[in-house]
């Protein structure tokens, strides 16, 4: 059984990843964490009637008491970095889905779990059909240069363009290198209304209630377009990758950015 510890438990993604790896046939859940939160009923915090957890307020503590194999972390841009530092710190694979950590940082992580000898991943999306949505969208880039993206989240969250946005961007750039796309001359009458620039193409981000988590890949073509859309309904969509990921990670030797690479393998 692997034995998985989840962080940012009272979070909505953490609740769901509470109640997915409570079914699950192969992993037990030892624990969760959420700041604030100590000595709280994990199974009232998380809708689980069976579950007779308390919740640790304390990542540190937490890590050295249970002593997880995994530590799911979907917490927030502002603490999710020193978080995985402190679970690789502490001999457990980080399994993140915390988005909002810079390139830099995400170097880093990488190099302590080779220090460390430990696998890992992060993942910006868990979604299969996203990540299939990225791969699709780098085989029409190949074809249809110009691209711009659109996605959209719902209005709690903080980090924009989102980690999916970045990973899309950064796959198709691989693809069409850097293109300058648009009307040289074209300016904006509203800062920012063109979106963010990366590599040439444009990424834009919306943050509205009723969402989940969307994206669409528009391509441009002579007489044609070409669009490449996905939609998580509900948070439940992220689930099966997220236990996917778990599972590869014990039997990874490496800590990965990007669940396709365990996957699409």
């Amino acid at each position: 059984m692997i034995k998985v510890v989840v962080a940012g438990a009272a979070g909505r993604m953490g609740q769901e990843s509470c109640r997915a790896v409570w079914r699950s046939q192969d992993m037990v859940l030892a624990g969760a964490v959420d700041t604030g939160r100590d000595g709280e009923s994990l199974g009232k915090v998380a809708g689980i009637e069976d579950v007779d957890l308390k919740l640790f307020g304390d990542l540190e503590t937490a890590l050295k008491e249970l002593k997880p194999d995994i530590l799911v972390d979907f917490t927030n841009p502002e603490v999710v970095f020193d978080n995985v530092k402190l679970t690789l710190n502490n001999n457990v694979r980080p399994v993140v889905g915390t988005t909002g950590m810079s390139t830099e940082q995400i170097e880093e992580i990488k190099n302590l779990a080779k220090d460390k000898g430990l696998s890992g991943l992060i993942a910006p999306n868990f979604a299969i059909g996203a990540l299939l949505m990225i791969k699709f969208a780098t085989m029409a880039a190949k074809h249809f240069p110009h691209v711009e993206i659109i996605e959209l989240h719902h209005d709690q969250k903080v980090d924009a363009p989102s980690g999916t946005a970045i990973k899309t961007a950064e796959a198709l750039a691989e693809v069409r290198g850097n293109l300058r796309q648009g009307l040289p001359t074209e300016y904006e009458e509203i800062e920012g209304v063109r979106g963010g620039d990366f590599e040439g193409m444009r990424v834009h981000s919306v943050r509205l209630p009723g969402h989940v988590a969307h994206q669409e890949v528009i391509f441009g073509g002579t007489g044609q377009t070409l669009t490449i859309r996905h939609d998580s309904i509900s948070r439940e969509s992220f689930m099966p990758g997220l236990l996917m990921g778990i599972r590869k990670v014990i039997d990874s030797n490496e800590l990965v950015y990007g669940l396709e690479n365990l996957i699409f393998e």
